[in-house]
């Protein structure tokens, strides 16, 4: 699909409850962590850090930290045993980060707002940002992406689809329906979470309505590849972009861009 719509999302709306974007967000890192949807990104993400020298990922966008847990584990396991993630958000979750900081050895997080745009030099580690570059539009993107190469800290984005038609179709037929199978089971339990699931649907209905445009929104490869140049006029970066596939099916769409030259950041 090479078609890119920036259609609106309700959970980027300011005025959009809080209730329901956390229901949704739930909803989402349940299902990322659950099928391991960024597993096959982590030998990219482990030979970019051991490029630059870097055990620290700093996630922007984190928003409920689905996959993190997975993808710390498979740093450590992988070679990096020092590997550390910190969650950032501009809406931090602190009470969904919590628990994964709880069980997840490495994993800490930031409490105050932090602006993807413009991150505080104060923390540092190399950026990853997964399943949120699509909201932002390709000036902001553009950005997003040349504070990281102002600051001389790699970056990799990441978005857990291909970009396909048929994604659509499974946004609106058989993801809404897992949602109503799996909801009961997604921790820590909230009453909220149930009566607008099942008794005032407005969590699925949203889901299914923001997770079509998310589709709709993203960038493929080619376009990653020319907001980085756009973001890197001199190519002080080395950038690659690209899909890996999971066991399973499932593709990823990823951008990744480290320092050429040998300069190593602050861990």
């Amino acid at each position: 699909m090479k078609l890119r719509l920036h259609l609106f999302e309700f959970e980027d709306l300011p005025w959009f409850p809080k209730v329901i974007r956390s229901g949704m967000m739930d909803y989402l890192r349940f299902m990322i962590s659950a099928l391991g949807t960024y597993r096959p990104i982590v030998p990219l993400l482990l030979a970019a850090l051991r490029h630059t020298g870097q055990t620290r990922v700093l996630e922007l966008g984190a928003g409920a930290g689905g996959g993190t847990a997975g993808v710390l584990r498979g740093l450590r396991a992988g070679g990096l045993p020092d590997a550390r993630v910190c969650l950032t958000d501009l809406y931090p979750q602190p009470a969904a980060w919590q628990p994964l900081q709880a069980a997840t050895p490495g994993l800490e997080f930031e409490p105050a707002p932090v602006n993807a745009l413009a991150v505080p030099a104060g923390l540092p580690g190399f950026r990853t940002i997964f399943s949120a570059f699509h909201h932002f539009p390709p000036a902001a993107a553009e950005a997003l992406l040349a504070d990281a190469v102002r600051q001389r800290t790699g970056i990799g984005v990441f978005e857990g689809a291909g970009k396909h038609w048929l994604e659509l179709l499974l946004a609106l037929t058989v993801l809404p329906a897992a949602q109503l199978l799996i909801t009961p089971f997604i921790r820590p339990f909230r009453f909220s979470r149930l009566f607008f699931t099942y008794v005032v649907p407005l969590i699925p209905l949203f889901t299914i309505w923001d997770g079509c445009v998310s589709i709709l929104r993203m960038y493929p490869p080619e376009q990653l590849l020319a907001l980085a140049h756009r973001a890197d006029p001199e190519g002080t970066f080395a950038w690659q972009a690209g899909k890996v596939r999971h066991w399973w099916g499932p593709q990823v769409t990823y951008l990744i861009g480290v320092p050429r030259a040998e300069e190593r950041v602050d861990r």
